[in-house]
């Protein structure tokens, strides 16, 4: 113990904690990039779910703290649930699993949304452009 104040028990919940926290780390979640020789980059995506658990109980006595029993443990799941596919700028969402509710499912339709706004826009800019090119008169040549 640090202190003579500190209870054993959170000596045992902070040793518990940091060994959880060496488990999860963004690079669980985000994987490690993919690289195929055609360009095309494929990022795993993962769900980490982890929960852990800490007792203890000081037994009777006349000096406190001296008679602690106590132990700690936890455990972790490590999904993988989608990836990323990277190819020539478009990037896409492959599931692994299918959307089981509203919500999920409208969160899932985002980038394909994005990508047919995205898509409408610059066909509207194109024919724009194309429009103002042809009412536009052409210089005359001078001989």
């Amino acid at each position: 113990m640090e202190n003579a104040n500190t209870h054993p028990i959170s000596d045992l919940v902070d040793s518990t904690l940091q060994s959880l926290k060496q488990l999860v780390s963004a690079n669980a979640i985000v994987g490690e990039p993919i690289r195929f020789p055609d360009g095309t980059t494929i990022i795993p995506i993962s769900k980490i779910s982890f929960g852990y658990g800490t007792g203890g109980s000081d037994i009777p006595s006349k000096n406190p703290g001296v008679h602690f029993g106590g132990g700690g443990g936890g455990g972790g799941t490590v999904e993988p649930i989608a990836f990323l596919s990277i190819h020539e700028g478009d990037v896409r969402l492959l599931q692994i699993s299918t959307a089981d509710n509203t919500a999920d499912r409208i969160v899932n339709m985002v980038p394909q949304v994005f990508d047919k706004v995205s898509s409408l826009i610059n066909d509207a800019k194109a024919k724009k452009a194309a429009q103002a090119a042809e009412t536009i008169p052409a210089p005359p040549v001078e001989e």
